[in-house]
């Protein structure tokens, strides 16, 4: 790689991301994102794939019988913040930062994985396949993203090989996300009886939900995982249809956010949370498993080879979704997420793109040794 190259990279890396967080593009309704996305990438003679809001690609000279790469980042946002004092959709550069939804979460991944994707395109003899695939509804884990995509039986088919994986761009500060909770969501009411409240009648149900709410705030599971530590839950909405102030209520609702580590199923989880209180739990889904990476798997030691460090993610990603080893990396600060007035260092993309193509190069280099020694054993 010269240096000319990356900065061509890097440069067209930041245009695009400024294009991207100049449309909005909420889960759901990521339409015009995917079109950018693919525009990007017709110029460069690449034939694009769309399936719903999903882009996808393959390498110019892709052979089943090599073992695949996905490059995978999601081109949908949330919500702007309420406390925005910028225009969410303005992509300014000030002071080497470039604001704008999405610009961290996760834009900068994304476009860097573009670059990275361009640079290999039309390389030969490469002893992977690369796939590139930009996807939606990754902010709400929605059946229309990466899920839509592995359901297709020709996307799924081009990583049937035994050692295929996958790399999702997320902000790790490009570090190796080799683990990451999941995440299960819980519906509860606790049913009491309605009754006055100057008198002593009824059953009041928030008064058994506070209950059930200790329980979850000061509850530790046994098995800690050494890659994520404990098991974190936080109730977070409680709620009563109940309005009147002299009236028990019959029945109080709240949410539980379960951040999941792989030491424990989810069906583990919902039947010791059954065992402790006296309410009715209704799991959302069960789609989002914890994941994580052997720690001695080729990309993982291709990264640390590189200088990088593993750790557990206690944020969760389509991960969850893609059924290969994967692992997360990205440009960015995960704390910029979600946050107002995002932003991402505008050298966090230069510095993005480097690592994709150097981590990829090593990835390569270690295969072909690999292949060698096959062959002359």
């Amino acid at each position: 790689m010269n240096n000319k190259d990356l900065t061509i990279l890097s440069s067209n890396a930041v245009k695009l991301l400024q294009s991207l967080i100049a449309i909005p593009s909420p889960s759901k309704d990521e339409a015009h994102t995917a079109a950018c996305i693919e525009q990007f990438l017709q110029p460069e003679n690449i034939i694009t794939n769309r399936a719903a809001n999903n882009i996808w690609a393959i390498n110019k000279f892709y052979d089943s019988n090599k073992p695949t790469i996905l490059l995978n980042s999601h081109h949908d946002t949330v919500a702007a913040n309420l406390k925005y004092t910028r225009d969410p959709f303005l992509p300014s550069i000030e002071e080497g930062k470039l604001y704008g939804l999405g610009s961290t979460d996760a834009g900068a991944s994304l476009v860097c994985l573009v670059a990275a994707f361009l640079y290999y395109y039309e390389a030969m003899a490469l002893p992977y396949n690369i796939v590139l695939a930009a996807t939606a509804e990754e902010e709400i884990s929605g059946k229309n993203g990466i899920e839509k995509l592995f359901g297709d039986k020709i996307f799924s088919s081009l990583f049937t090989h035994k050692d295929s994986f996958a790399i999702v761009g997320e902000p790790t500060e490009l570090q190796l996300a080799v683990a990451e909770k999941g995440l299960l969501v819980l519906d509860c009411i606790a049913h009491g009886k309605a009754g006055h409240a100057a008198r002593e009648e009824g059953e009041n149900a928030v008064y058994k939900a506070m209950t059930a709410i200790e329980w979850f705030k000061n509850f530790r599971f046994q098995k800690i995982s050494p890659a994520l530590g404990e098991i974190k839950m936080s109730v977070t909405s409680v709620f009563t249809e109940n309005k009147a102030h002299n009236v028990v209520p019959a029945s109080c609702s709240f949410v539980v956010d379960i951040r999941v580590t792989d030491v424990y199923t989810h069906e583990e989880i919902l039947e010791i949370i059954e065992q402790h209180i006296d309410v009715e739990v209704t799991a959302r889904s069960t789609r989002l498993r914890s994941s994580s990476i052997d720690i001695n798997h080729r990309v993982v030691k291709a990264g640390i080879a590189l200088g990088k460090i593993s750790y557990g993610s206690p944020t969760a990603s389509d991960q969850a979704l893609i059924p290969l080893p994967s692992l997360k990396c990205g440009p960015g600060f995960s704390g910029q997420s979600h946050s107002a007035d995002e932003f991402v260092e505008v050298r966090w993309i230069a510095e993005g793109v480097e690592f994709y193509i150097e981590w990829l190069g090593k990835l390569m280099d270690v295969k072909r040794m690999d292949n060698e020694e096959m062959d002359n054993g």
